[in-house]
């Protein structure tokens, strides 16, 4: 069953224990599988993090909600900082290709207008502080 999972797309730990969890197998044989698992190369952290970030960056998304989504899966924050440092988006451009992409290219005077536009930017992932250097 883990394999057919892994087989699918990459788990982290956390999310194939919880999926195994579900069908009704007990936690010491989960535990088991998942180490030889670790040991053959099939499951890694290391390269869900990898593949997650890439996803969720090609997605749209910015690094404050692809971290929370990452460590609600069970990563370790070192090694999402490791992965999002290692990824060296300008994340400020990619913001803005986000905030033209739905909006278009003029950034609106009115306040109302650039409210939801970082409203829009700060639900899909970006810092306060960073949206806010966008409209000064």
């Amino acid at each position: 069953v883990a394999m057919d999972l892994l087989a699918r797309r990459e788990h982290s730990v956390l999310e194939l224990s919880n999926k195994l969890r579900g069908r009704d197998f007990d936690s010491e044989e989960i535990d088991e599988v998942i180490h030889q698992l670790q040991l053959d190369g099939l499951q890694s952290d290391e390269r869900f993090t990898e593949s997650y970030i890439h996803h969720r960056y090609n997605a749209g998304y910015g690094p404050v909600k692809i971290t929370h989504e990452l460590q609600q899966r069970g990563i370790q924050s070192s090694l999402i900082n490791r992965y999002l440092e290692a990824l060296e988006a300008d994340w400020d451009e990619h913001m803005q290709q986000q905030r033209t992409r739905k909006f278009g290219a003029d950034i609106p005077d009115d306040y109302a207008l650039k409210m939801k536009q970082a409203r829009f930017l700060q639900n899909r992932g970006f810092s306060a502080e960073a949206v806010m250097r966008l409209f000064r």
